[in-house]
């Protein structure tokens, strides 16, 4: 699945797609005067930060489009990737005794919660509440739809979102 982008200026979707196209959209924007500029990633609800200065070329010269991957400890070829954890002394007790080991249990621990359906739905909805705070906490209507959404009402959180612009209706929209 490609990664994609979008970039709002007020409520209005400027651009969408992948961050070099969402980024020369974002100078060009930029360049004109646009104010409040915003790009968010798609896929995770986050804001992305871009340096603007200089040319839209250099902009996106400047993008880190893909991360580095350096091999090193662990397994490599595995895909896994050796970091620090920070654990108070009763946890790493206990997971001293668990059968695996530490690193065992960990991972059994995260697959397990990947697979929880309802922590599942909590990080959906809580990442859809976060783009929906971003890009609407100011207009009216919010508290209403924001209620609607914790209390897994659709229909009165498309209400609520009805007078809402159109470009973050739908963005918000493509998103439940």
């Amino acid at each position: 699945m490609t990664k994609t982008y979008s970039v709002f200026a007020g409520t209005e979707r400027l651009a969408h797609g992948d961050l070099a196209q969402v980024a020369r959209a974002t100078k060009l924007a930029f360049d004109q005067g646009q104010a409040r500029l915003m790009v968010l990633d798609d896929l995770a609800g986050t804001t992305v930060e871009l340096d603007l200065r200089g040319t839209p070329d250099e902009v996106v010269a400047r993008l880190q489009l893909e991360p580095e991957i350096r091999p090193g400890r662990g397994r490599p070829r595995l895909g896994v990737t050796a970091r620090e954890v920070t654990l108070l002394p009763r946890h790493w007790e206990w997971l001293a005794t668990q059968p695996g080991g530490a690193s065992s249990t960990l991972r059994r621990l995260i697959e397990a919660a990947r697979k929880d359906p309802v922590l599942q739905g909590n990080e959906a909805r809580d990442q859809f509440y976060r783009v929906m705070n971003l890009l609407a906490g100011e207009l009216p209507g919010f508290e209403e739809a924001s209620r609607a959404l914790f209390a897994g009402n659709s229909a009165r959180l498309n209400e609520a979102m009805a007078d809402w612009p159109a470009d973050i209706r739908s963005y918000l929209s493509a998103r439940l």
